[in-house]
C-alpha cells in the first residue's frame, strides 16, 4: 500500500501539469495511468495553446522546447469560401497564441518527471475509487497481475471524459449537460507545409474545413462529414480535392498534398459536468468538460483547471486554506461555462447542421458580413479566442 497526498488519475496534460505544480511546492502526488507511455504520446490532439497554458509551461521552466519549435500566431482566419476574414487578435488584444501540438506537451511534461520526483505509475488496470465522499479515500488498481492500493487526502480525476473519476460521483450529487453534434470531424495529418501561416476555418456550401499546422512541415487539416461516414471511403486524393474546394481558391492555390499519416474521424459534443468537486474528488479537464475543437479549447480548459486546482491544493497543505479547495468548482466552472459558449457560437456559424434550412444560411452570411466589417465584431471573437483571463 502507497500513502500520499494528492493522487491523480490520468497522464495526459492536465494530470502531468497538475502533477508537476504540486510537486514544484513540495505536495507528495502520484499518478495512476491505465495506458503505457508510449500510447499516451500516440493520442494525436490539438496544439493551439493560450497564454495560460504556455504561462504553466514557462512557471515549470519546460518551456525550452516551446519556445524554440512553437509557432506564435497574431491572428487566424475566417473564411466563406471566397474570401478570408482575418482576426488580428495581437492587434485586438495585445496577445498570441502558439502553435505547438499537445504531444509535444505531454512528452515535455513526461521527460521531466523523473528528475523532479514525479512518480507516474503507467499500465494500471482496473483502477476503482473508494470512499470518496470521506476525508480519506483511496484507490485500488492492478499492476502485473497484482492488487495494489493507494491511500491519499485527495483524488484528482484527469482521465478525460471515459475514466473512472466521474463515474465516482453519486448521480444524486451531479448533473450533466451534453450536445452531441450531427457530424464529426474528418482529419488528415501529413509532413507537408501548411497552405497558409495561420489557421484558416472555412464555411462553404459543401461544409466545414479547417486548415491548421503542427510545424513548418507538418499540416493538419479537416472537414466535417455526417457520423455515417467511414474513414476507408476516404482516399487521401479524395480528402485533398474536397478541402482544395472547401477552403476556397486562395488556399487551395497553396495547398501541398502528401500522403496521410494519420487519418480519423472525430466525433463532437458538448459536455459539462456539474459540480466538479464532490468530498474528496476533484475533476480537471475532458472527466468534467468536453468542446468541440471549433474554438481550440481543449487543452487550454485543461489547464485552467489545473491552475486554479494546484493553487487550491497548495494552499491547503501549505496555509490550511480550506476556502481554496471549496471554492475550485464554481471558480472553474465560470471559465469552463465561457469557453463553451465561444466553442459552441464558432461551430454554429462554421457548421452546416442537417436541419438548418435557408434562413439559417442566410443568417449565417450576415453575420460573416457583419463580422467582415465590424472591428468590435472582431475584438469579441479575438477575446475569446486567445483565452479568457484567469
Amino acid at each position: 500500500m502507497a500513502r500520499t497526498q494528492v493522487a491523480i488519475i490520468g497522464a495526459g496534460p492536465a494530470g502531468l501539469m497538475l502533477g508537476h505544480l504540486l510537486r514544484a511546492d513540495g505536495i507528495d502526488c502520484i499518478i495512476l495511468e491505465r495506458a503505457a507511455p508510449d500510447y499516451v504520446l500516440g493520442r494525436i490532439r490539438a496544439g493551439v495553446l493560450e497564454k495560460v497554458t504556455t504561462d504553466i509551461m514557462a512557471r515549470l521552466g519546460l518551456d525550452e522546447r516551446l519556445a524554440k519549435e512553437g509557432l506564435p500566431h497574431d491572428g487566424f482566419n475566417l473564411a466563406d469560401g471566397e474570401r478570408l476574414i482575418r482576426i488580428d487578435i495581437a492587434g485586438l488584444t495585445g496577445k498570441q497564441v502558439m502553435v505547438y501540438g499537445q504531444t509535444e506537451i505531454t512528452r515535455d511534461l513526461m521527460d521531466a518527471a523523473p528528475e523532479r520526483g514525479l512518480e507516474i505509475i503507467y499500465n494500471a488496470e482496473d483502477v476503482t475509487l473508494h470512499d470518496v465522499a470521506s476525508d480519506a479515500p483511496y484507490i485500488t488498481y492492478v499492476k502485473d497481475g497484482v492488487n495494489q492500493r493507494v491511500d491519499a487526502r485527495f483524488i484528482c480525476g484527469c482521465d478525460g471524459f471515459h475514466g473512472p473519476a466521474r463515474q465516482a460521483i453519486p448521480a444524486s450529487a451531479g448533473k450533466s449537460f451534453e450536445l452531441v453534434y450531427p457530424f464529426g470531424w474528418l482529419g488528415i495529418l501529413a509532413d507537408v507545409p501548411p497552405c497558409n501561416h495561420e489557421l484558416i476555418y472555412a464555411n462553404h456550401d459543401r461544409g466545414f474545413a479547417l486548415a491548421s499546422m503542427r510545424s513548418p512541415t507538418r499540416s493538419r487539416y479537416y472537414i466535417d462529414v455526417p457520423l455515417t461516414e467511414k474513414v476507408e471511403a476516404w482516399s487521401d486524393d479524395r480528402l485533398w480535392a474536397e478541402l482544395s474546394v472547401r477552403l476556397g481558391p486562395d488556399a487551395a492555390a497553396h495547398i501541398t498534398r502528401g500522403p496521410s499519416i494519420e487519418k480519423s474521424i472525430a466525433p463532437l459534443r458538448s459536455f459539462v459536468f456539474e459540480p466538479m468537486h464532490y468530498g474528496s474528488l476533484f475533476l480537471a479537464g475532458d472527466a468534467a468538460h468536453i468542446v468541440p475543437p471549433t474554438g481550440a479549447k481543449g487543452l487550454n480548459l485543461a489547464a485552467s483547471d489545473v491552475s486554479y486546482l494546484s493553487e487550491a491544493l497548495i494552499g491547503y497543505f501549505k496555509k490550511n486554506d480550506r476556502d481554496g479547495v471549496a471554492g475550485y468548482s464554481q471558480k472553474a466552472l465560470a471559465r469552463v461555462w465561457k469557453s463553451e459558449r465561444f466553442s459552441w457560437s464558432l461551430t454554429k456559424l462554421m457548421h452546416r447542421f442537417p436541419s438548418d434550412g435557408d434562413f439559417e444560411r442566410r443568417v449565417q452570411i450576415a453575420e460573416l458580413d457583419y463580422i467582415a466589417a465590424s472591428t468590435a465584431a472582431q475584438k469579441v471573437i479575438a477575446e475569446n479566442y486567445v483565452g479568457l483571463p484567469l
